[in-house]
Formats: C-alpha cells, sequence, structure tokens
C-alpha cells in the first residue's frame, strides 16, 4: 500500500491495537501501530496521532474505589460520619457519577446526603423534567421544586430509560445516609439546608460556583478536588472525567496525558523521522441534535497535547463564498481554481468576507471531536485515531 492519493483530503482512520490492561506500555503500542502505518506510507509530517484517555488510564492502572472517594472526602471536608452533605448539580450519568455518589454517601454512612439537581436538565442537556412542568406548578428558575410537587411530572432519561431520581435515592440509602433530594438552579439555596460540607458536583462551571459558595462562607470543594493525591491512583482532574469501572471502582482520568503525548511524539521523531502531533481525548464537544443532550461530559476534550497545536486556531477561507463571487463575476473555472490554489498560501484576514462562516476554533478541541466521533462514541475497537490532511 502507498500514501493517500492526492485527491483526498482531511481524512480520519481508526488503528486497531491489541488488549491494554494496566502495566502495559501504552507509548511502545501506539508507536508499534504507527510504525505499521509508516511502513505502508500511511504515516507523514504534520499528522495528528489521538489517542483516547480511557487506555491511558487502563495502562496507568488509575482506578480508585468508592472507598477511597469517601475517605478522601471526609479529609477534605472534615467531616463526621454523621455530617449533612451537599451535593450540587451532579451530572444524570450512571457511567459518569453513580459511583462517585456511592462514594460521597459512604463518606456520611450515618448522616445526610442532600442534592440539588439544576432542571430542566443537568448542564450537560440529560433530562430531568419538562419545560413545561416548572411552569405547569408556577415555579420561576430559583424556586425550589420538591419531589411531592414534581410527583410523576419527573422524566425519564430519553435514551436509557433511567429514573435518575429514583436511581440516586437508592444509592444514599444503601449507604446507610439519608436522602434528601429536590430542584432548584439557585445555587445558594443548598445553603439554607445547613450542610458541613458541600461537593460542587457539575463539571463546566464548577469554579465558578465553588466560589460563590465560598463567599458565603461554605465548606466547599469541586469534584476535581478529590483523588489528586495517591501512590498508584491520581490525577490532576480529581474526580472529572472519571468513569465506571466496575461495580465498586471508578477508572479517573489519565495523569501527565501531555507527557505521555510528548513521549510518543519524540519517540515517532527518533525511529520514524515523522513530526507528528499527539492528543489524548476524551469527550467531543458534540451535541446530539435529537436529544439535545451535549457529550461532553469530560472537563475538556482533550487532556493532553504535544506543544504544536497548543493555542492553535483552525481557521480559514469561505471557498464557496469566493468560487461564488467569481463566478458571478465572470471568471473562468481555469481562473477559479487558480485563485483558490494561492489563496492556499496567504494567511485569511478576520473578518473579511472571505472568511465569513469560518469561525476560528482551538485546533484540540476539533481534533479530540472529530477523533471521539471517528472511535470513541461508536466504540469501534480502534482506541487510536491518525488524522491527516488537518494541520496542512
Amino acid at each position: 500500500m502507498t500514501r493517500l492519493p492526492d485527491y483526498i483530503g482531511i481524512s480520519a482512520l481508526g488503528l486497531k491495537m491489541g488488549v491494554v490492561v494496566p502495566g502495559s506500555d501504552i507509548v511502545h503500542m501506539v508507536y508499534d501501530a504507527l510504525e505499521k502505518c509508516d511502513a505502508d506510507g500511511l504515516l507523514h509530517d504534520d499528522d495528528t496521532v489521538c489517542i483516547t484517555e480511557s487506555i491511558v488510564a487502563r495502562a496507568q492502572n488509575n482506578l480508585v474505589t468508592t472507598d477511597d472517594i469517601a475517605l478522601d472526602t471526609r479529609r477534605k471536608l472534615n467531616l463526621k460520619p454523621n455530617a449533612k452533605l451537599g451535593v450540587l448539580f451532579p451530572l444524570l450519568s450512571r457511567n459518569r457519577f453513580s459511583l462517585i455518589l456511592k462514594g460521597l454517601a459512604r463518606a456520611v454512612n450515618s448522616g445526610e446526603v442532600i442534592v440539588q439537581f439544576a432542571h430542566p436538565t443537568d448542564e450537560v442537556g440529560n433530562p430531568l423534567l419538562s419545560k413545561e412542568a416548572a411552569e405547569a406548578l408556577g415555579k420561576e428558575d430559583k424556586d425550589v421544586i420538591s419531589l411531592a410537587e414534581l410527583g410523576n411530572n419527573r422524566t425519564r432519561h430519553p435514551i436509557t430509560g433511567v429514573d435518575y431520581i429514583e436511581l440516586y435515592q437508592q444509592i444514599i440509602d444503601d449507604q446507610g445516609a439519608r436522602p434528601n433530594l429536590y430542584l432548584c438552579n439557585d445555587p445558594l439555596e443548598l445553603i439554607r439546608h445547613e450542610p458541613d460540607g458541600i461537593v460542587v458536583a457539575n463539571v463546566h462551571s464548577r469554579n465558578r460556583l465553588r466560589q460563590q459558595l465560598q463567599a458565603a462562607n461554605q465548606n466547599c470543594i469541586t469534584l476535581q478536588d478529590l483523588c489528586t493525591t495517591g501512590e498508584t491512583a491520581w490525577s490532576e482532574w480529581g474526580l472529572l472525567g472519571s468513569n465506571l469501572s466496575s461495580d465498586d471502582v471508578l477508572k479517573l482520568a489519565p495523569r501527565e496525558a501531555s507527557k505521555i503525548a510528548n513521549e510518543l511524539q519524540s519517540l515517532v521523531a527518533e525511529r520514524l523521522g515523522k513530526h507528528i502531533e499527539v492528543i489524548i481525548y476524551g469527550d467531543g464537544a458534540y451535541r446530539d441534535p435529537s436529544t439535545g443532550i451535549y457529550e461532553l461530559a469530560d472537563p475538556q476534550p482533550a487532556f493532553g497535547i504535544t506543544a504544536g497545536l497548543r493555542d492553535r486556531y483552525r481557521c480559514g477561507l469561505k471557498y464557496k463564498y469566493i468560487v461564488d463571487d467569481m463566478w458571478l463575476k465572470g471568471s473562468s473555472i481555469a481562473d477559479i481554481e487558480a485563485a483558490l490554489e494561492a489563496r492556499k498560501k496567504e494567511t485569511p484576514t478576520p473578518g473579511s468576507a472571505e472568511t465569513e462562516g469560518t469561525t476560528p476554533r482551538r485546533m484540540e478541541d476539533l481534533l479530540a471531536t472529530l477523533a471521539d466521533l471517528v472511535s470513541g462514541s461508536s466504540d469501534a475497537g480502534t482506541p487510536v485515531v491518525l488524522i491527516k490532511g488537518f494541520l496542512d
């Protein structure tokens, strides 16, 4: 096989690999896959290699238990087993939050867990009730909606059919704590319950919410503050980006992911003579148009990148505008093609008509999203994605 022909533009190729287990040398395993690509003429300078975070974290054995979460929660918030723990704006997800909640409830297993849900959806669009339900109850955005008031109006997940209020109540009950669940979009409402500590459980506005609560003299942390230290398992992202691994075990996001990316980049340069960029990616920044669910439950699409992608934006010309404009002004096809080739070598002027509709976006976000759609979201058994032509 030879390299892709010149008439192929941007392409994303999912690469199959062997099974990755704790202790695997992930850098050399990915290198071996790229060595095959190089032998077949498929690896070139400025290609981007995208590695799903899950295999990196698994190779690192980056696993924690619900007991670990409980212990760290008690330590970070200075809680006793009979304390009242507030949990603010959790995601509605078995994979992303059910085991975290189990660990939090275990931290106060003879106390109370107060869960305040956002509505009508969590921050990534998982629904808890319809938009019309709050209106029918005469509730404003900052009003409290109790479970008794909500009654049968709560919404099951549109894809899985899970009733998350019922599930989260059961998880807390099973740990011996008292569940107290309600809906309200005002983060300061939680203070009225006089919690001994609060865990801000959402992802993308966590720091702003923590600052609001700390300004109100609350003992407060975010999920990023838990499981950040340990002898064998920890992540600078804490519990953000974690995933269910088994009944009592969570896989954390990979730690020091940029270091892994740099090691692979250096190895490929040394042995294959190619300059590549590398991304360790998680969820893509994609919103499902059929459900309205925003797929980005990770803190950001890329956990680690090589330096060539940092602070780099993708922008370009609106080719169809140039074609339409030149054609309507009487240019020939040959003239248009020549103009397009010449424009490829120019730096677009921001705000010009030729760039309308091509809003600059961070390279790492676009590449990670493309990789996730090719590999992660389809679970296609291709944990490495080789993207070609994107950085040309």
